[in-house]
């Protein structure tokens, strides 16, 4: 049995932390697959399992949970050509997944015990069906539609203006009274008999019909001529707000009732509950109804109704405390696996992917699934030609769960000991921390080896890291090992043009798929990225571990790239003190702090940055709020805290500009000590720390008790 099929509680540290890393790795490839390109590589289920998996292990192991652990992400980057974006003025986060009562109940019982005791010892949510569509956020000023963006990556979305004024359910203007500034949320979909009557059309034309509502759906948004969007009758749900200069209603039910009354489609099975017995009671309702609704559902969406205990329970990095996504059971089939083919990632990780014989599930035509890993494959003892279980839920590709039969010519795969890679460099079994085997298995040739190298650098232009327009994935594979124009380097996209006017009739424009124009506007694009902000450069290096929240919580601590580039080095020489400083950082663990050392510790990363620095400006973090007293500074919160949560003091000492650490160092500003403060308030005294109270830190801050 592999670390990756083990139960959760039966894992070593050593093996968890190898998982934590392979959980973070393949769930940020699907998310830029299902939200960035409409083009899912797995099935819901698969990506369920796999989200769910890496929650139970950060809570096991608390100490190892990475800071781009797949909880701190939301949906993936903008990636469509031809849309401008728009930046949300209110973060468009997704939900956590509840996927049984019991975890229904452990979400409603954790919201009791953040808030504590209730004056009414009671809290209402409201219940209702997640539908399976394009999540849209449409703005109002002084009444009218001014603009409509998608979701994205939750903090930029692209500008769909036009096809949203195309959908009759969605007014143009809001009726005398409301607020100067609306945004409205909910779910751009496709009603099933319309998506049936589209195929059909398409079918009597002569034409490729289409797979699913949701995927229809979305892609009908994204049409350059409004007109085609126009054609296709898409519908829309309200249930959910951003940015409003007055609030209509102190209730997330009141919201949708005035949601309604401006003329917007609000879900009619909407409920109001006040226990968790109601909410499954009403989730195995709509559970039995779904297959005679008008539209795909894939669960119910619970929240808690009053906005100032909305307010009070705030978020986490992606997603509110506040509300969760109670989701169906998976559906399962059966297929053929006809191939075995291995793909190699950024980081060298060899994941071998089922080649399936296309079967339709739920309305969905499915033909591969990932396959994890050696071990995985012995384990469900799987070969070549055998007729395997699937299952599915939503419209993505499934997860294998196991051999049904297994024909007597069915091979036998063998997992490679050379990497497919030109340089048929070794695979070699990478080792825990503690000398035992993992389960991953990488390519030695590591920056050398094409796929990485090449892989890198689709990370680099990533639109999380530095976002070129028109140098995306197809772009790079273009460029990449190219004879008269190549990038192999992030700074060679850089010397770009430089090059090009070198080259004489071989110029970029001259050649397939460039004129002048596009030329240009690509050399335009790399030169708008010559000036970048500090996060998005640390990000872009993809370093191990170093994910998008890290590099924020990075840039926040240093301030500038030379502190960082100082601290990096310092800690790739063992620098104690550099290493004591990082690892202080709230969220940043050992794996991190080893990861970036390692990083710095070889001369070829270190020319490759160098290389790289030297072409950009790179702007400094942004400076926090500097109108409260401990905006900049270092805090720690210690022992048994009695008028507020942990959470809530995190919560609250971040509102404030302050910068959250786990352990005390020599940056700790202040240290926040409640009864039973041990070794980190005998430290801070030790440091000359700054301590208090609760009371003194309320008193420092000018804020009332919880």
């Amino acid at each position: 049995m592999t670390q990756e099929t083990q139960p959760v509680d039966a894992l070593t540290e050593v093996e968890a932390k190898a998982e934590l890393e392979r959980l973070a790795a393949e769930l940020a490839r699907h998310d830029a697959a299902y939200h960035g390109h409409d083009a899912p590589i797995i099935s819901d289920a698969d990506y369920d399992a796999l989200k769910r998996r890496n929650e139970e292990i950060e809570i096991r192991f608390p100490a190892l949970v990475r800071i781009d652990s797949p909880r701190f992400k939301v949906g993936s980057s903008v990636v469509a050509d031809g849309f401008g974006k728009i930046t949300h003025s209110v973060p468009m986060l997704s939900l956590d997944n509840a996927f049984s009562d019991e975890d229904v109940r452990d979400f409603v019982n954790s919201i009791y015990r953040f808030l504590g005791q209730l004056p009414d010892n009671s809290i209402a949510l409201t219940a209702e069906p997640k539908i399976d569509g394009l999540s849209m956020s449409i703005r109002y000023e002084d009444g009218k539609l001014t603009s409509a963006a998608t979701r994205g990556d939750g903090t930029t979305g692209e500008n769909v203006t036009a096809n949203i004024r195309t959908i009759s359910e969605i007014p143009n203007t809001l009726p005398a009274g409301a607020p100067l500034v609306v945004e409205v949320r909910g779910e751009v979909y496709m009603a099933k008999e319309d998506f049936l009557a589209l195929n059909e059309r398409m079918a009597a034309e002569g034409k490729p019909t289409y797979v699913n509502p949701r995927n229809t759906a979305a892609g009908s948004l994204r049409q350059l001529d409004a007109k085609v969007t126009a054609s296709r009758k898409l519908r829309f749900f309200a249930y959910a707000w951003g940015e409003m200069s007055e609030m209509p209603s102190d209730t997330q039910h009141g919201m949708i009732e005035v949601f309604e009354a401006w003329g917007f489609p609000v879900n009619p099975l909407t409920r109001r509950l006040d226990s968790i017995e109601a909410l499954i009671e009403h989730y195995n309702e709509i559970g039995i109804a779904r297959a005679d609704l008008p539209y795909d559902i894939d669960g119910v969406v619970y929240k808690v109704d009053r906005h100032d205990l909305q307010a009070r329970l705030g978020f986490r990095s992606r997603s509110p405390r506040w509300a969760i996504a109670h989701k169906f059971p998976a559906e399962k089939a059966a297929t053929r696996l006809t191939a075995i083919d291995i793909q190699v990632g950024r980081t060298g990780a060899l994941t071998p992917v089922a080649r399936l014989e296309p079967i339709t599930v739920g309305g969905v035509v499915v033909t591969n699934a990932t396959l994890h890993n050696a071990e995985e494959i012995e384990r469900l003892k799987v070969r070549i030609g055998d007729v395997v279980q699937i299952q599915r839920a939503g419209d993505v590709i499934p997860q294998v769960l196991g051999v049904v039969s297994s024909p007597d010519d069915a091979i036998t795969f063998e997992f490679p000991k050379i990497c497919p890679c030109d340089l048929k460099t070794p695979v070699v079994r990478e080792e825990t921390a503690g000398g035992v085997e993992g389960v991953i298995r990488r390519c030695s040739g590591e920056f050398a080896c094409p796929f990485q190298r090449k892989e890198h650098l689709k990370h680099f232009v990533s639109r999380k890291a530095f976002d070129i327009d028109g140098l995306g994935e197809k772009q790079i594979e273009f460029f990449y090992g190219d004879k008269t124009l190549p990038i192999n380097q992030p700074a060679d996209i850089f010397t770009l043009k430089a090059r090009d006017e070198a080259n004489g009739l071989q110029r970029l424009k001259n050649r397939d798929g460039y004129g002048d124009t596009s030329a240009q506007k690509l050399f335009d694009a790399i030169d708008e990225r010559r000036t970048i902000a500090l996060d998005r450069l640390i990000f872009g290096l993809g370093i191990r571990h170093v994910g998008e929240q890290t590099a924020k919580t990075l840039a926040r601590a240093y301030g500038d790239w030379a502190s960082v580039n100082e601290a990096a080095l310092a800690i790739a020489d063992g620098d104690k003190a550099a290493i004591e400083e990082m690892d202080a950082l709230d969220d940043i663990g050992p794996a991190v702090v080893e990861s970036i050392g390692r990083f710095f510790g070889e001369p070829h990363n270190i020319a490759m940055v160098d290389s790289l620095v030297e072409q950009l400006t790179i702007r400094e973090a942004e400076k926090p709020a500097q109108d409260s007293p401990v905006a900049g500074l270092t805090v720690v919160f210690t022992g048994s805290l009695e008028k507020m949560t942990r959470d809530e003091a995190k919560a609250m000492a971040e509102r404030l500009g302050a910068k959250v650490a786990g352990s005390v160092s020599k940056k700790t500003d202040i240290l926040v000590a409640g009864p039973g403060a041990g070794s980190k308030l005998t430290k801070a005294q030790d440091l000359g720390v700054r301590t208090m109270d609760e009371d003194g830190w309320f008193e420092l801050v000018a804020v009332k008790e919880a």
